[in-house]
C-alpha cells in the first residue's frame, strides 16, 4: 500500500473546551487520535504523579494497542492517519522520557528506565500486529513526517544546514525499512543523548535557547528552554514552512475584522502572522515553563520596530499580544494541565517581549512591562552601558511586581556580540581601506579591484555601486568614501585576516613592508575583535551575577527598594544575560555559566558547536563557568584602540556612581566613556541592525497583506 500524496494525519480535529476524560493515559490516547500526540505526551509530565510515571506509560501502551487493533475496521485513510498518530504518541513519550524533560519533572531514574522499555516493547509489538493486519505504511509515514519537520529548519537557505537537518540525515541512514518506528526510536534517542547541547544541559553548564522559530521540540529534549525571534526569523519560518500561510489564512477567516481593516491597521496582520508562528513554540515550551516555575520556557516576541521608540505604542502592542496569547492558552491549558495541581494558574503566556534598546524609550518600556509581571528581553543591545542600564530598569520594575505578590518570570538581557564584532570589523576595515586610498595614485581603480576580488557586485570605477551589506539591506555608494564603507561590509570582509585586504594594504605601503607583516597586523585585530562580544558579556555578567557581586546586589535591593531578601533573590535570579548572534563555536563555549545565563543559538551555529565537540573531542567540563575566564591583556589593549569598542565596553559616569553605591569594586578602572542613553540611537551596530530589522518587518507585513487579500 503506497502512501497517499496528501498526508491525512496533518488534519487535526477541533478539541472540545472541556477534556472528556478521567485519567492521564486516556487523555493521552484521546489527544493522539484527535491529531495532538505531542500534547498527549506532554500532559503526563505531571509533577504530582512522578512516582507513577511508568504505570501511566504502561496504561497508555495498553490503550494505544487496543485502539490500533480497533482501527482495522476503519476506512483506509482514517486507519493510516490514526495509527500514525498512535506511533507518534509513543515516540513523543519516549523522547520526553529520554530527554531533559524527565529531569525537569523530577521523574526517578528507575521510572524512566521502565517507561522507556515499555515504549520500545510496545512499538515493536505494534510492528508485529501491523504486519498481521496488512498495514505496512503508518509507521514509515509518521517517521518520514517527523524527519521532514526536522529538515525544514533553515531549508529555504541552501547555503546553510541546521543541526536538526544534520541529525535527521544521520538518523535516516540508519533506519531499518522493515522496522521503521523501532529503528527510528533507537537511533533518535542515541543521537539525542550524544549531542553536545544535551550533555551541557545535563551537566548544568548553562541554559540554551533557539534563535529560530522552527524545530523547537527536538531542542527541548536536549535542554533548550528559550526561543528568540525577530522579524527576519519570523519571515524565514514562513519560507521554511509555507503551510504556516494556510494557518494564517484560516485564522483570518475566523477573524474577518483583520482583513476588513487592512489599510487602517496593517500591523495587526503582521502581529497575527507572527503569533501563528510563535504559538506552537509557546506550546512546546509550556511544560518547561510550568515544571520550572516560569523560570524557563519563555518565548521572545519582537515588538514592532516601527514603534520601538514610542513608549505608549510599544506598550499598547505588547498588551494586545499578551491578551491574545492569554485567551489562546486558557483553552490549551485545559488539556496540558488536566490533572495537574489546581493551584497552578492557567493561561499565563510564557512570553517575554523583545524591547529594542534603540533609544531611551526602551528603559521606560522595560520598567513598565516588568512591573506588570510581563517579562522583557532587551535586544539591539551591544554595549555594557546599554545592558547595565536596562538590567537596572528590569530590577526596578520587578521589585514593583514582587511587592504585589506577582510571580516573576525568567527575563533576558541580550548581548548581540556577533553584531558588535561585525560592526567593529567593518569600522576597522573601512579605516584601513580609507587610509590606504589616501596613499594610492589611482584610488578609484584600486578600490574597484579590491571590491571585485571580495565579490562586491557592479564594482566598476566611475559608476554608482548598489549592493547588499550583510545586515539585511542594500546601499548605494557613489563617493569614494561610500564605496570604501560598502567594500568593508560584513557581506564581503568576513575576517580582517583576508589576503585580498592584505595585498591591498601592502600596495599602499601601510602596516608592513611584507605580506607576512601586514597579515600579522590584521590577524592581531581579527583575533581581538572576535572576542569583543564575549568581553562585553563577561563584564555585564560579572557586574551583577558573579559570586563577588551577587550578594551586594541583594543587600542593595533590600536597602533601597524596601523588599526582603527572599524577594530580592526572586528579582535577581530570574534575569539572564543572553549571548546572541553567534558567529563561531567559541562564542558559545566561552560564555557558559550555571546561573543567570542563557545562550541563544542559530540552527547552523548549533551544528558548528556540536561538531566542535564531536570532532575535536572537547572535554565539556573544561568550559564550566567559562564566563569567568581571563583573556590575554593584549586582546583588550588592541580593542581599546578602536573608538567604538571603548563606547561598548566602558560605563557612563551615572552608571559608575550607581555601581559604587552598590559596592562594586574596580569601577574606576572600567572607564566612563560608554554610550549614554541619548547616544544609543546613533551607535553603528544599532543603526545597521534596526535598519535591517525594520526593512525585514515591513517586507513581512507586505506579504501578510498580500496573503490576506487573497481571501477577500
Amino acid at each position: 500500500m503506497s502512501s497517499p500524496k496528501s498526508p491525512p494525519f496533518l488534519y487535526r480535529e477541533e478539541l472540545p473546551t472541556v477534556p472528556p476524560t478521567h485519567d492521564h493515559s486516556s487523555l493521552a490516547v484521546y489527544l493522539a487520535l484527535k491529531g495532538y500526540p505531542e500534547l498527549g505526551a506532554d500532559n503526563i509530565l505531571n509533577p504530582a504523579t512522578i512516582g507513577e510515571y511508568s504505570r501511566i506509560v504502561g496504561q497508555v501502551c495498553r490503550q494505544a494497542h487496543l485502539e490500533f487493533l480497533r482501527l482495522e475496521s476503519a476506512s483506509s485513510e482514517e486507519k493510516l492517519a490514526k495509527r500514525a498518530w498512535i506511533y507518534q504518541l509513543l515516540i513523543e513519550i519516549a523522547l520526553n522520557t529520554a530527554g531533559l524533560e524527565a529531569d525537569w519533572a523530577k521523574i526517578p531514574e528507575k521510572e524512566r528506565v521502565k517507561a522507556l522499555s515499555f515504549i520500545r516493547e510496545e512499538v515493536s509489538s505494534l510492528k508485529e500486529e501491523r504486519s498481521k493486519v496488512a498495514e505496512p505504511v503508518s509507521a514509515k509515514y509518521i517517521v518520514d513526517h517527523i524527519l521532514g519537520d526536522m529538515k525544514k529548519v533553515m531549508s529555504s537557505n541552501p547555503k546553510t544546514k541546521s543541526m536538526l537537518a544534520w541529525m535527521a540525515e544521520k538518523i535516516e541512514k540508519k533506519i531499518d525499512p522493515a522496522f521503521p518506528a523501532s529503528s527510528f526510536l533507537f537511533e533518535a534517542v542515541r543521537e539525542l543523548q550524544a549531542n553536545a547541547y544535551y550533555k551541557m544541559s545535563k551537566l548544568g553548564l548553562c541554559r540554551f535557547g533557539n534563535d529560530y522559530a522552527l524545530g523547537l521540540r527536538w531542542l527541548r529534549h536536549m535542554g533548550f528552554v528559550q526561543v528568540s525571534t525577530n522579524p527576519v526569523l519570523a519571515a524565514e519560518a514562513y519560507k521554511d514552512d509555507p503551510s504556516l500561510w494556510d494557518r494564517f489564512k484560516d485564522y483570518l477567516k475566523k477573524h474577518p475584522e483583520l482583513v476588513e481593516n487592512i489599510e487602517k491597521d496593517p500591523d495587526a496582520l503582521a502581529m497575527a502572522a507572527t503569533l501563528i508562528a510563535l504559538w506552537p513554540n509557546m506550546e512546546v515550551l509550556r511544560p518547561a515553563a510550568y515544571l520550572l516555575d516560569f523560570q524557563d520556557g519563555m518565548v521572545s516576541y519582537q515588538l514592532n520596530p516601527n514603534v520601538a521608540d514610542d513608549v505608549e505604542g510599544s506598550l499598547r502592542d505588547a498588551m494586545r499580544i499578551y491578551q491574545l496569547s492569554e485567551d489562546y492558552f486558557r483553552r490549551y491549558d485545559a488539556y496540558l494541565l488536566w490533572g495537574w495541581p489546581s493551584h497552578l494558574e492557567r493561561g499565563r503566556p510564557n512570553i517575554v517581549f523583545k524591547v529594542a534598546g534603540s533609544s531611551e524609550a526602551s528603559i521606560e518600556i522595560t520598567r513598565r512591562l516588568e512591573s506588570l509581571g510581563i517579562g522583557t528581553n532587551n535586544t539591539v543591545t551591544f554595549t555594557v552601558s546599554q545592558e547595565v542600564q536596562l538590567i537596572l530598569a528590569k530590577i526596578e520594575g520587578r521589585t514593583e511586581a514582587v511587592k504585589r505578590g506577582v510571580r516573576l518570570t525568567k527575563v533576558y538581557e541580550t548581548n548581540m556580540g556577533g553584531r558588535l564584532e561585525a560592526h567593529l570589523r567593518e569600522a576597522k576595515a573601512a579605516e584601513l581601506i580609507l587610509e590606504a586610498l589616501r596613499r594610492l595614485e589611482q584610488p578609484e581603480q584600486a578600490l574597484a579591484e579590491l571590491a571585485k576580488r571580495l565579490g562586491v557586485p557592479g564594482a566598476e570605477p566611475g559608476k554608482t555601486w548598489r549592493a547588499p551589506t550583510g545586515w539585511g539591506y542594500s546601499v548605494e555608494a557613489s563617493s569614494l568614501e561610500e564605496k570604501a564603507y560598502l567594500t568593508a561590509s560584513q557581506a564581503y570582509i568576513r575576517t580582517l585576516a583576508s589576503e585580498a585586504l592584505a595585498d591591498f594594504l601592502l600596495k599602499a605601503g601601510t602596516h608592513g613592508k611584507t605580506l607576512e607583516e601586514v597579515m600579522a597586523y590584521l590577524k592581531r585585530y581579527e583575533e581581538a575583535i572576535s572576542l569583543a562580544g564575549t568581553l562585553v558579556a563577561q563584564r555585564v555578567w560579572w557586574i551583577f551575577f558573579s559570586d563577588e557581586n551577587y550578594p551586594k546586589w541583594i543587600s542593595y535591593l533590600v536597602k533601597n527598594y524596601s523588599i526582603n531578601p527572599t524577594q530580592a533573590e526572586q528579582v535577581l535570579r530570574g534575569i539572564d544575560v543572553l549571548p546572541a548572534s553567534k558567529r563561531k563555536p567559541s562564542d558559545t563555549y566561552l560564555t557558559l555559566a550555571r546561573r543567570n545565563m542563557t545562550n541563544t543559538e542559530f540552527p547552523n551555529h548549533q551544528l558548528n558547536v556540536h561538531l566542535e565537540y564531536a570532532e575535536k573531542g572537547l572535554r565539556l567540563e573544561d568550559y564550566d563557568w567559562s564566563i569567568t575566564r581571563k583573556h590575554s591583556p593584549e586582546v583588550l589593549e588592541t580593542l581599546l584602540t578602536i573608538e567604538d569598542f571603548r563606547k561598548a565596553y566602558e560605563l557612563t559616569p551615572e552608571l559608575a556612581k550607581t555601581l559604587k553605591e552598590v559596592g562594586i569594586y574596580g569601577v574606576e578602572e572600567m572607564g566612563t566613556g560608554g554610550l549614554k542613553p541619548n547616544e544609543w540611537a546613533s551607535f553603528g551596530s544599532r543603526t545597521k541592525t534596526m535598519k535591517g530589522f525594520t526593512e525585514a518587518y515591513n517586507a513581512f507585513r507586505e506579504e501578510c497583506i498580500r496573503k490576506a487579500r487573497e481571501i477577500l
